[in-house]
């Protein structure tokens, strides 16, 4: 079997890529050929996999990549993947986080008909409605460009499936984390710092909204739920969630409380990174995902915080050639 895989090098494109490889899969990536690309988070797994030059931006490399490859699967996962950022590259966000989605559809329509389509969508899509629990019905109400450019994307699959028979299916994920999170994102901030202030590296860490609620899953948890949907008999549109929320406060306890420090001592909470919609509280209904796929989450929020911190604190231990403290110090 194989498997074409776009945004290989973030988060969700390494796990999903092992993930597949341990399933007997061949797996090909797509890499842009004009920036350098970060192969940090695939390393271990670099030899097994076959790089394809291309670009969410380029039609041509597109074409040619699955006119060439005739995958059996094709996941989407590569995009401008910062929801705050994408009010300073707005244009970038929809080039690349939207129309990049047509024109793989547009590439998979073309040269690869019977090729099984999922796209990474997001809760950005949604907003807060009166709903506790945010379901694959909930209307889209975009509240950043990286929100607009998702609904296109999450619009165009559906239009795609319906309209050519292809085989697409769109991933409604809630906000997924790891410890290869990227360090702009709140959760992997806080255990970073816990860490870094742990083994004195930092003294103080800044924050904004402490109260702002999120349903935070494990992004290992999440990319199964993708290879389980493209093995359904039918394509369909899936929320993965955990249904539950939790404060950036709570994150702020279990990192701390993990490494033996107080965090009201190290964190300062500054107005200024305090973001319009983050008093929102957005948590997603998986239950179709749960019937359908038979799919559940294996780590829970306190176990996904913990692991952040220790593979932070194995990585600073590592660079700084800091030793563990002993015992009672």
């Amino acid at each position: 079997m194989r498997a074409f895989i776009t945004g290989i090098t973030g988060q969700d494109g390494s796990y999903l890529a092992e993930l597949l490889l341990k399933k007997g899969y061949e797996v090909f990536a797509l890499v842009r050929r004009d920036e350098p690309e970060e192969y940090d988070r695939i390393q271990p797994i670099l030899s097994r996999i076959t790089l394809v030059s291309g670009d969410l931006r380029d039609q041509d490399s597109l074409d040619a990549a699955v006119q060439q490859l005739q995958p059996r699967e094709l996941y989407n996962l590569g995009a401008q993947s910062f929801a705050a950022g994408s009010w300073a590259r707005p244009v970038e966000t929809a080039d690349v986080n939207g129309i990049g989605v047509l024109r793989v559809l547009q590439a998979i329509r073309k040269h690869s008909p019977e090729t099984r389509f999922v796209q990474a969508s997001s809760s950005e899509i949604f907003s807060k409605t009166d709903k506790s629990l945010l379901d694959e019905q909930t209307p889209l109400r975009p509240r950043s460009p990286y929100g607009d450019a998702k609904a296109f994307a999450h619009d165009v699959t559906l239009n795609y499936r319906e309209r050519y028979g292809i085989f697409a299916c769109s991933c409604i994920f809630f906000n997924h984390e790891s410890p290869r999170r990227g360090i702009e994102f709140v959760t992997r901030k806080i255990t970073y710092h816990a860490a870094a202030i742990e083994l004195g590296l930092k003294k103080q860490l800044r924050l904004g909204n402490l109260e702002a609620r999120r349903d935070w899953g494990y992004a290992g948890d999440y990319v199964r739920a993708m290879w389980l949907m493209l093995q359904q008999p039918a394509a369909g549109d899936y929320v993965i969630a955990t249904g539950e929320t939790h404060s950036v406060r709570d994150v702020l306890d279990i990192a701390f409380a993990h490494v033996g420090l107080d965090w009201h001592k190290h964190v300062e909470v500054d107005p200024s990174m305090v973001r319009n919609s983050q008093d929102e509280e957005l948590s997603g209904d998986s239950s179709k995902a749960r019937r359908e796929l038979g799919w559940r989450p294996e780590i829970n929020f306190r176990q996904l915080i913990e692991m952040m911190v220790e593979s932070d604190l194995a990585a600073l231990r590592k660079e700084s050639a800091v030793r563990p403290a002993a015992a009672g110090e």
